[in-house]
């Protein structure tokens, strides 16, 4: 916290501010309350990819704002298809306003979205953007399947994280490597840099949380004739994506910024 408290404090600033836009709205209060208590992971390697190669501006948190209110719309929606009853030590969204809320508040967070992306005036992010929201929502559907049907393989498995989970992380590097006027092949990289740390981060979280029945990685454990062959599997990923997201920021300059991004990377190589 005394590393990234500030970007965090930053982040939550913009984001109360894009709220303050609406103050007459019904759904802005509701709104409020899904997004408060979260680790801002992806507006943060946002900011910090654009000032990897760059600088950080208005816009820059903008779409900080954003990404972070497509997280937020994915687990609203997310919480109500899993039927969850705890999120940030708190209610969920849904069970402390209702299914009929937290699907209009989906819809009303997709269009904030679309102001932001319009006052970027950028076709490039708010084609990203959408196409995100897109796989994500993809992801979530593939996931769904693959749980009625109980049959789940690890390409399964690779393929729903990088849909639900890594498409998020990978565009926040991306958008951040843009807006702070990165070459093309630093876009690139920092692009590789997003979505192998997401994978990374959700094998990391799939790990921890490996006791939850709800877990798609839970069915891979019981279908296997010795459940510690799948950990040891997940945590030679774990290390091979951290790895990877590593790797891609060879080509950023050296700085405060590339070291608090590859700090970010050493957080999921912490052995569950």
């Amino acid at each position: 916290m005394e590393e990234y408290g500030p970007y965090i404090g930053r982040i939550d600033a913009a984001l109360e501010a894009e709220l303050a836009l609406h103050p007459e709205l019904e759904l802005t209060g509701p709104l409020r309350y899904a997004i408060t208590g979260g680790k801002r992971i992806r507006p943060i390697i946002l900011v910090l990819a654009a000032e990897s190669v760059g600088s950080a501006d208005d816009n820059t948190y903008a779409a900080a704002c954003a990404v972070e209110l497509l997280h937020t719309e994915s687990v609203i929606h997310d919480d109500i298809i899993d039927d969850e009853t705890m999120r940030r030590h708190k209610d969920p969204f849904h069970i402390k306003y209702g299914q009929n809320t937290s699907i209009l508040t989906g819809d009303f967070v997709l269009g904030l979205i679309l102001k932001i992306c319009s006052r970027l005036d950028n076709v490039r992010i708010a084609d990203d953007l959408s196409t995100t929201a897109m796989m994500m929502s993809e992801g979530e559907a593939i996931e769904g399947r693959l749980e009625n049907s109980g049959d789940v393989t690890f390409d399964d498995y690779l393929k729903v994280i990088e849909y639900k989970t890594a498409t998020a992380f990978e565009v926040a590097s991306k958008i951040g490597a843009i807006l702070g006027g990165g070459s093309e092949r630093q876009v690139e990289d920092l692009t590789g840099f997003g979505k192998n740390i997401g994978i990374a981060y959700q094998i990391k979280d799939d790990l921890n949380d490996w006791k939850n029945e709800d877990k798609l990685f839970n069915l891979l454990i019981k279908k296997s004739k010795d459940p510690r062959d799948i950990f040891d599997r997940m945590e030679e990923m774990l290390g091979g994506y951290s790895d990877k997201a590593l790797a891609c920021m060879r080509g950023i300059p050296e700085g405060a910024p590339r070291s608090m991004l590859e700090t970010l990377v050493e957080f999921t190589k912490f052995k569950a």
